[in-house]
C-alpha cells in the first residue's frame, strides 16, 4: 500500500515543538480529513484545543507503508509516526 506522509509540527504550552507524521492512504487528499486525524491524535495526548491547519501540517511525500502502518490504517483510517517531543 502506498501512503501519503503529512509532516506535522505543533508548539506545546511549554514552548517545545512536537513533531509527528500523519500517514494516510495515498488516495486520501482532503486536508480537512487529514487535519481531523491529527486533531484526534492531539486529543489522545490530552491536547484537544491545539490548532491544526496547513500552517502546522503539510504534505511531504509518498512512500510504501510498513506492515504496522498498514494495519493501523485498516483499523483507524490513518497512522501516526511520533518523531519528537510527543510524550
Amino acid at each position: 500500500m502506498k501512503v501519503a506522509i503529512w509532516d506535522t509540527y505543533v508548539t506545546k504550552t511549554d514552548g517545545t515543538i512536537m513533531n509527528f507524521d500523519i500517514i494516510v492512504p495515498e488516495s486520501e487528499t482532503n486536508p480537512e480529513v487529514i487535519f481531523g486525524y491529527g486533531k484526534a491524535y492531539l486529543e489522545s495526548k490530552s491536547m484537544p484545543d491545539y490548532p491544526l491547519t496547513s500552517n502546522q501540517c503539510t504534505f511531504c511525500h509518498i512512500e510504501r507503508a510498513t506492515d504496522v502502518m498498514e494495519e493501523t490504517i485498516k483499523q483507524k483510517g490513518y497512522s501516526i509516526l511520533e518523531l519528537k517531543n510527543c510524550q
